[in-house]
């Protein structure tokens, strides 16, 4: 990969415009890669100063300090999409491409396998790194590879699914690999004219009682539909958008932890006799406990205002600045909603958004 292309860098660049949150401090060092070879002339700046680099795609998932980042910030709008034309169901996008644009254009040539993830905000170099996932779809289902910059090699590699490390909202680019690898492409493998993914209750719900099967288009109406209810979905004007989306992980826990979470939360009084918490299967026959449950029950009702962060009115998972907020306010509201959980259930929520310059 040679560098071609020249690098434009900027100083003292303010962070907060770039993230759905709309917090954070200014960048010491800030650059746009529009093309493959300006990625290596970044990591190479970076290198060149002994300054550390944090790529930023959508900024819907990031949480930036107050003091900023003290190395060099790329923004990577990389764009591209390529349907195979040998084998349909092939399609291969480039990082900086829009998510929710890219799943559009997939559905409307009828391609199965990315439906439920509509409305997700970010980019597409974001989903294999955090293995995106809603309404009973993770995108490591459907990715065939990355191509990826290996920072320590400073060489392109192609990584296979299997070599992704993929698990429940995480990879090898955010566990063991972490800060290795800068996501440039991400191939998939969908299904011309499979059948969409009906199994969230969300979507079962919405679908029941219809006289005739729905469509990938109709799912994806549905999905977005349902996500902007929740607050989930970008709109200009819309306080509850100033959000990183889910703030916490829903808990994977075993059957007897499940268990004692539930008797944990009747000896409390939040749980009427012979009711249950709400719970899903995960894999390896664990439990998924819904967050925003804990959370609600925890006294931190939808809406929930803490000076200028709060929880969205739609949504008791995404916790949302509303109006001048920091960073610091924002982890004051964490860490209270954790704590009251954790005294509650005992049961610690990890946070979802990646932190920068903490």
């Amino acid at each position: 990969m040679a560098c071609n292309e020249a690098l434009h860098v900027r100083q003292d660049v303010l962070l907060a415009p770039y993230t759905t949150m709309g917090v954070g401090g200014p960048a010491r060092y800030f650059a746009e890669a529009t093309a493959e070879d300006q990625v290596l002339a970044a990591l190479e700046f970076a290198s060149n100063r002994s300054l550390p680099l944090f790529v930023l795609g959508g900024g819907s998932n990031v949480l930036v300090s107050d003091s900023g980042f003290a190395g060099l910030v790329l923004r990577i709008l990389l764009q591209g999409i390529q349907f195979s034309r040998l084998e349909g169901g092939i399609v291969s996008a480039s990082a900086g491409e829009d998510w929710d644009s890219f799943v559009h254009a997939c559905v409307a040539r009828n391609l199965a396998g990315i439906e439920c993830l509509s409305g997700i905000p970010g980019t597409v170099g974001g989903t294999p790194v955090q293995n995106v996932g809603a309404y009973g779809q993770e995108v490591s289902e459907v990715i065939l590879s990355v191509r990826a910059l290996d920072r320590s090699s400073r060489t392109t590699v192609e990584l296979n699914n299997s070599q992704c490390g993929f698990g429940y909202r995480s990879s090898l680019f955010n566990a063991s690999e972490r800060d290795r690898y800068i996501v440039l492409a991400v191939t998939y493998r969908l299904q011309p004219g499979g059948r969409p993914r009906i199994a969230y209750e969300d979507l079962v719900r919405h679908f029941d009682g219809q006289g005739s099967d729905p469509t990938l288009a109709d799912v994806r109406a549905a999905v977005l539909q349902i996500r902007a209810a929740k607050g989930m979905v970008l709109a200009a004007g819309d306080p509850d958008c100033r959000s990183v989306g889910s703030f916490f992980k829903n808990p994977i826990v075993s059957q007897d932890e499940a268990s004692r979470v539930e008797e944990a939360a009747r000896l409390a009084g939040l749980l009427a006799p012979g009711a249950s918490i709400p719970r899903f299967r995960a894999s390896g026959g664990m439990i998924k406990l819904p967050a925003a449950w804990l959370i609600e029950r925890a006294g931190f009702p939808k809406g929930y205002a803490r000076g200028r962060t709060g929880l969205s009115s739609k949504h008791a998972l995404a916790l949302i600045n509303r109006g001048d907020a920091t960073a610091g306010d924002v982890l004051e509201l964490m860490r209270e909603i954790q704590d009251t959980v954790r005294r509650l259930f005992d049961i610690d929520l990890l946070p979802e958004p990646v932190f920068v310059g903490f």
